[in-house]
């Protein structure tokens, strides 16, 4: 089976299932074999910057090696177990449900006026201090993550499967799980976690530069094409993030309202970049909306990607 439809498959199977709750996730496995050779490896080398990119090379060179062996021993135990493996590993790759449903859940609570509830729901997507958000805030937040996470748990890993197939959606994963176990910039993991978070602005430069245009197409609709992609141009590189405030100020731009902004992380207060219209504050409304500019992006991404692959092979043919 050609990898497209392979892709394909797969994220209808992300749209179907999402992430079971029960389901073991391989990326569960890889943050958990990180964190036990950070220890080990701290005491073993003097240096925590050489230590963490020690990390970090073992972890992405074991999982890409473990996708890669176990598809190919798959393969030869039968041609079908390859192609099914195949596409469980893409599907593992991709967190567009999951995405929409957590910010979805984050809507609700805002929906019922339950700020208790609703600062419980966004502390599990965000890294952040909630227990004094507001509603605006909450929804900042979530606009915010949904914005980041288009590329982290979408268009980057379906980059990488075009590229390298299933081992190259798995590679990614590996950086991204990384990042989100190493890349703080607090005491601990100021300089261990440096490696980390370097390898993962590397690995998702060129597919913010990928999802920002696409974002601003999928504003087409709501015709806010234009003022997506002037804020993205405008304001996109304020961000101390290479890549997420592509994504970040394209989506204020496609929503008409002001993302960026005061974030407080440990109980430390940092100022962040404003994005986007002034004055115009996030609210639960914003939220569902913020997800089906996401779920546009998915389909445009796929569609680009697919397509791209599919010229490449018949010209190589």
């Amino acid at each position: 089976m050609r990898l497209e439809y392979q892709l394909l498959i797969a994220l209808g199977l992300d749209m179907l299932l999402g992430d079971p709750p029960r389901f073991p996730h391989p990326v569960r496995c890889i943050g958990r074999f990180a964190l036990a050779l950070e220890t080990p490896l701290r005491r073993a080398i003097g240096q925590a910057r050489i230590a963490g990119l020690v990390a970090a090379l073992l972890v992405i060179i074991v999982t890409t090696s473990l996708a890669w062996g176990a598809i190919k021993g798959a393969g030869f135990f039968h041609p079908w177990a390859g192609e099914a493996l195949t596409v469980i590993m893409l599907y593992w790759s991709l967190a567009a449900r999951d995405l929409a449903a957590h910010a979805m859940e984050v809507q609700a609570a805002l929906g019922k006026g339950d700020l208790f509830l609703a600062r419980q729901q966004v502390a599990k997507i965000v890294g952040r201090d909630t227990a004094k958000m507001d509603e605006s805030a909450i929804a900042r937040a979530t606009v915010e993550s949904v914005a980041e996470n288009t590329v982290d748990g979408i268009v980057a890993p379906l980059f990488f499967a075009v590229v390298a197939g299933p081992a190259g959606a798995m590679f990614y994963k590996a950086v991204s799980t990384l990042d989100s176990t190493f890349g703080y910039k607090n005491k601990r993991y100021l300089d261990f976690g440096w490696a980390s978070a370097r390898i993962d602005d590397l690995a998702n430069y060129l597919p913010a530069r990928l999802t920002a245009p696409l974002m601003a197409l999928a504003a087409l609709p709501y015709g806010r094409l234009r003022r997506a992609w002037r804020t993205c141009r405008r304001d996109g590189r304020l961000h101390a993030s290479p890549n997420s405030g592509l994504t970040e100020a394209t989506m204020a731009g496609a929503l008409g309202i002001q993302l960026g902004g005061p974030v407080s992380r440990g109980g430390r207060r940092r100022e962040m970049p404003l994005l986007g219209a002034p004055a115009a504050l996030p609210a639960a409304r914003h939220i569902p909306q913020a997800c089906a500019l996401m779920l546009i992006t998915t389909f445009l991404a796929v569609a680009a990607l697919v397509t791209a692959r599919w010229g490449i092979m018949q010209v190589i043919k």
